[in-house]
This record gives structure tokens, sequence and C-alpha cells, in this order.
């Protein structure tokens, strides 16, 4: 998952989980962002604010050193509607369910999924597992990613509706109104 103007920037809320430290029973994670997460994710995204960020994580060691994760990750932006530039919030709420697999799997399985899209025909192959990164799984930046994919990017104040102005064509103002001038004026001398 990328982000928009990411960048080189750091991510902005960091929770990283140590995938060595979780019991097999798993665990579950409630988080928040403060203030100054959600200004630097508002920053990141391109959004006026965003006023609270919270997410809740399900995380579950599988066969294999693989991981599932999920959860809901629910928000309230700040953005400004496209149609009046009033600004507007909006709620999102985006649920998430993803696997994990250790670094050299997910990309051992990302390279058989692309080479089996080579057929024809829709592929029915899962998304690979997202790569676990030097034995952490961070959730602050698997909520951030949920919460961006799920702006609206063009929102819009309820009830605006973008109305172009619309002129009738003038009959005289077209291609060939040139050269039917230059025409008239031969047939007049």
């Amino acid at each position: 998952m990328t982000r928009p103007n990411a960048g080189s920037q750091p991510d902005p809320w960091r929770v990283p989980v140590i995938v060595a430290q979780i019991p097999d029973a798993g665990l579950h994670r409630e988080l928040e962002a403060s203030a100054a997460e959600r200004q630097a994710m508002a920053e990141v995204a391109g959004l006026r604010e965003i006023l609270s960020a919270r997410a809740e994580f399900d995380v579950v060691p599988k066969s294999g050193g693989r991981v599932q994760v999920t959860g809901t990750v629910r928000a309230r932006v700040g953005q400004t509607c496209v149609v009046t530039l009033d600004p507007i919030e909006s709620e999102i709420e985006e649920e998430v369910d993803l696997m994990f697999a250790p670094e050299a799997e997910a990309r051992r399985l990302a390279d058989l999924i692309e080479e089996g899209q080579d057929e024809e025909g829709p592929p029915e192959v899962a998304d690979p597992p997202e790569p676990i990164l030097g034995g952490i799984i961070d959730l602050g930046r698997l909520a951030t990613d949920a919460l961006f994919l799920a702006i609206d990017p063009y929102p819009r104040k309820e009830g605006a509706v973008f109305e172009a102005e619309v002129t009738a064509p003038d009959p005289e103002d077209h291609p060939f109104a040139a050269l039917k001038a230059l025409q008239d004026n031969k047939k007049g001398q």
C-alpha cells in the first residue's frame, strides 16, 4: 500500500508489534492517534484536518510464521467540498483483514501470483500477504493506510451539485463561418 505524498517522510502514526512477542492466542489492540499524529497524517494526506482516528485490531499468529490482522479503522476527517469550497467533515469506517508473512515468503508468493496472471481470463488468486519487515508489524501504519484508502478524493457537501454554465451556440460561430463570410463577399462583388 502506498500513501499519497508519502515520499521519504516517516510514518506519522507508529504502533509497532514485535511478531515474536505475539502470544499463541493472539492479541487485541485498541489505538487512538494523538493530536500531533493526526496533524501529521492530515499533512501527508493533504486534508484540512483529522479530528479523530481510532483503530481496533486482532493480531493472530498462523502457521508458517504468518500473522493475520483483522479489525476496524474509524476516523472523522475535515475536507473541503469540491463544489462549494465549504469545509465539511466526513466519517470513515474501514474494515481491515490482512495476512502478513515473513518478507522472503511474501515476495515469493507475490512473484507466483504475478506469473499466474499472465494467463488469459480473470485472476481468481487472492492478494499476496504483506511482508513482515524486521520482525515487526506496524499497526499505526496499517491504520493510516486503511484510512487514506477510504478517504473520498472528491468530497461534496450534502446537496451540493455542480452545474456547468451552458450557453447556446451562436449559429454564426462555427468552423466554416469565415469561409461563408468570404463566399458572401465574393457574391456581393
